[in-house]
């Protein structure tokens, strides 16, 4: 993995002129360029995932074979002087973070009276204990007895067993929720207490005492509190044995996790459900030596970050989100089409298409494989984002083979048409995955257990069918765009799913409305612009807080960043131009935010998280991002003329 220098966001104060500028950070871009075509950056997280890799191979007993002392180091240069550990930087710290960090410290054998522990509990029991950290959290302190098993919640295994045609299966779950609870039914069922070395517990980050703990699920206080009384039912049917069908649904469980670990030896291309089946071999009693295991544990390896003294992992890796990112900055900002950087990088990206059938079949029965995944191998889970924005990277370049790049485009083209959900957007990974009540069961406390269509996934598919001038069923496109109509909010924004948060989403849907017949969706293009103006800070810049999806009065608020003045410019720019109307002393003054802030190696510094993997629970900071993001904006500026 490449490392990026740390850059400072203060103004420069010689900064370059606009073509210069771009020039030097086409340059920077192209030396992250790998040897064998693609662009890839670090997604940086929270520290739990972490925390769970040294947990894991604690209860493997292969913590002796990789640097996990590293992780030592890494874990008390996150602290905060606070004495938690953050969701996102800046946010105050985290009950559920700061807990899991705490547990791998002790795992790595740090004793409780270090003042970096001490300081961490004073947090902690300020916040109210272990008891008021999040289901999973209790999960993985319940696995080495530090929590008791009969305050996690219950997962039937019997779902397994659910025909398709059924109102509910776990194919009605996310993909990332479906990865990660399909193995948990082996390990729920089991309820393991593995012995670790050190041993110890964790009593000190009980609040209340300990002894005074009440293992009861936590309540929504609304019609979702139906699933605590189906709760103390399910575990009522595991303590008199009788669950139905027990042994042949865990066995169709284990059945579907070596299914679907992929050949690169992950589950999903995400770290839970590489984490949870490897839990699960274990309470299966594989052996280290198994082949799935192995090919289980050296995937962590490759998702893993070791530096000279710190060893870190990552959530995901993003190369073909990346790459795609890069091919458009660069050909956007003026690089030639037939560039050899961008030949050897689309074809990477034509070698990366998902030929297979993946899960997205179950409730597709018309499509055909055609789409792009996010990771370097990921054939059960293409993406629609990944998918559009390779198709816009292709559209924009020229290879020696164009035919296979037509044929490629087409493809993906067909899949995207099928995969469009009933209200007429499009979801990331499914279609019609929208059975909301799964976010009232227990289990599901991250209110992620669905991928309905979002307003940014969409818009990332119009986008795509305007500016490469492709061609849908006309009914699709009208019900997506009414759809997008729906989807704006009364001040004119629309809301981020997967970036923080509405100036990403409201970027997003102007390029789009921008490109399909304008006078349409004229309304909905100036009241978009409209609020992205009225959120320009005094320096120039935009930037908005991962707060905003907690508190909608943070919208558009926050300290400036380089890749969120890039999309709010992005978004400005093509509005503008379509609506012959250019904000443009706005722009210019974003455009010299760009330029002061930019750094002589060409790149810009951004230390917030503006990635998105859950609202308000899972943050992303994409490394990247402060590079191709405001590459693209300055492009499209310079390509208007007015330096």
């Amino acid at each position: 993995m490449q490392t990026q220098d740390r850059l400072t966001k203060e103004q420069n104060p010689n900064p370059l002129s606009l073509n210069d500028g771009i020039t030097a950070s086409q340059n920077y871009l192209l030396s992250l360029q790998y040897p064998d075509g693609y662009w890839w950056g670090e997604l940086e997280s929270n520290v739990t995932l972490t925390a769970e890799t040294v947990l894991l191979h604690k209860i493997w007993g292969t913590d002796k074979t990789r640097p996990l002392h590293k992780i030592e180091n890494y874990l008390r240069h996150q602290q905060r002087e606070h004495g938690g550990w953050e969701l996102f930087s800046g946010d105050g710290g985290d009950i559920s973070t700061s807990v899991e960090a705490y547990m791998a410290l002790r795992l790595l054998e740090v004793p409780q009276n270090d003042s970096a522990l001490i300081r961490a509990k004073d947090f902690i029991i300020s916040k109210g204990g272990i008891s008021k950290t999040r289901i999973f959290t209790k999960f993985h302190l319940a696995l080495i007895g530090c929590y008791d098993w009969k305050g996690i919640p219950s997962i039937p295994s019997w779902i397994m067993l659910l025909p398709d045609n059924f109102p509910f299966t776990i194919y009605e779950m996310a993909s990332w929720a479906r990865e990660s609870t399909v193995p948990l039914l082996i390990v729920f069922n089991d309820k393991p207490v593995f012995s670790v070395d050190p041993i110890f517990n964790l009593n000190e980050l009980y609040a209340e005492g300990v002894e005074n703990v009440k293992y009861n699920l936590p309540r929504n206080n609304n019609w979702g509190d139906i699933f605590l009384i189906f709760d103390k039912v399910f575990k009522l049917a595991e303590t008199l044995d009788l669950v139905p069908l027990r042994k042949k649904s865990l066995k169709a469980a284990e059945r579907w996790v070596l299914n679907h670990q992929q050949e690169s030896g992950d589950w999903g291309g995400i770290m839970p459900p590489m984490v949870n089946s490897l839990i699960a071999f274990r309470v299966l009693n594989y052996n280290v030596a198994d082949p799935s295991v192995q090919r289980g544990f050296e995937a962590i390896d490759r998702f893993s970050i070791e530096e000279e003294d710190t060893y870190r992992v990552q959530a995901c890796v993003s190369p073909v989100w990346d790459t795609a990112w890069a091919i458009r900055a660069l050909t956007e900002s003026g690089l030639p089409k037939d560039h050899f950087s961008l030949v050897k990088g689309g074809n990477w990206l034509l070698d990366k298409q998902c030929l297979e059938y993946g899960d997205w079949a179950i409730k597709n029965k018309t499509g055909k494989p055609g789409g792009w995944a996010f990771e370097f191998v990921n054939r059960f889970y293409p993406d629609i984002d990944d998918s559009g924005v390779v198709v816009m990277a292709l559209n924009n370049i020229k290879i020696p083979d164009e035919e296979r790049k037509k044929a490629a485009i087409d493809r993906c083209l067909q899949w995207i048409e099928t995969m469009q959900c009933k209200p007429g957007g499009w979801a990331a990974f499914d279609v019609n995955n929208d059975q909301n009540w799964l976010n009232e069961i227990p289990y599901g406390d991250l209110k992620a257990m669905i991928d309905p269509n979002s307003a940014d996934v969409t818009a990332r598919v119009i986008e795509m069918l305007g500016s490469c001038h492709l061609k849908i069923d006309s009914d699709r496109v009208q019900k997506a765009l009414n759809y997008l109509y729906q989807e704006q909010e009364k001040d004119g924004s629309w809301f981020g799913r997967w970036g923080v948060n509405y100036i990403y989403g409201t970027s997003g849907v102007l390029s789009a409305l921008a490109v399909m017949e304008i006078d349409k969706h004229r309304p909905q293009l100036e009241k978009g612009v409209n609020w992205l103006l009225s959120c320009q800070n005094s320096d120039g810049g935009w930037g908005e807080t991962c707060r905003s999806y907690n508190d909608p009065n943070l919208k558009g608020k926050g300290n400036s960043t380089a890749s969120q003045t890039a999309w709010a410019l992005i978004g400005l720019l093509d509005a503008g131009e379509a609506l012959k109307n250019l904000p443009k002393e706005a722009i210019k003054r974003g455009i010299n935010y760009l330029l002061n802030t930019q750094n002589i190696q060409g790149t810009w510094e951004e230390g917030e998280f503006t990635g998105t993997g859950f609202p308000r629970h899972f943050y992303i900071r994409y490394h990247l991002y402060r590079h191709y993001f405001p590459l693209i904006a300055l492009g499209r500026y310079q390509k208007l003329g007015d330096t």
